[in-house]
């Protein structure tokens, strides 16, 4: 585990965020529509915003999520640099998010997962659910942040 990666509760701005999804995969769930604009919204509204950062001070993982503090945490983005994966930050960035929306006795923690982030939740006791509802009637163009 890197030490030297700090993570805090702070609000990044839209810039600084599109920048780290630039070296991350996270940024492939986001649609191509009015992107910038709705980024800028995501970063001033989650209910937690927390930001890890490197020795230099370069943002290294995100974890934003939605809470009401009482029963449930929505994960929206959990992302790690791809220069620092498997270093255990995005287990920190979790472990510290569940922590702060009010714990594991109290707090249930739901996320839609990528693919290739499954075995990741897994390894952290999460399991797949049937249950979830969905209403989407988004006009969605795929794109990567470049």
């Amino acid at each position: 585990m890197d030490n030297s990666v700090i993570i805090t509760e702070e609000r990044l701005s839209a810039e600084e965020y599109i920048d780290f999804l630039k070296r991350t995969d996270l940024g492939s769930q986001y649609p191509k529509e009015r992107f910038e604009e709705r980024i800028k919204k995501l970063v001033n509204n989650v209910s937690i915003s927390l930001v890890a950062r490197n020795e230099n001070n370069l943002v290294v993982g995100v974890l934003f999520g939605l809470t009401d503090f009482a029963y449930w945490l929505y994960i929206t983005d959990l992302g790690v640099d791809r220069a620092y994966v498997k270093q255990g930050i995005g287990k920190r960035l979790m472990k510290t998010a569940h922590s702060i929306a009010g714990g594991e006795k109290d707090i249930a923690v739901y996320l839609i997962a990528n693919e290739n982030a499954i075995p990741f939740y897994e390894k952290l006791g999460m399991k797949k659910s049937d249950d979830v509802m969905q209403y989407n009637n988004i006009d969605w163009t795929e794109f990567t942040v470049q």
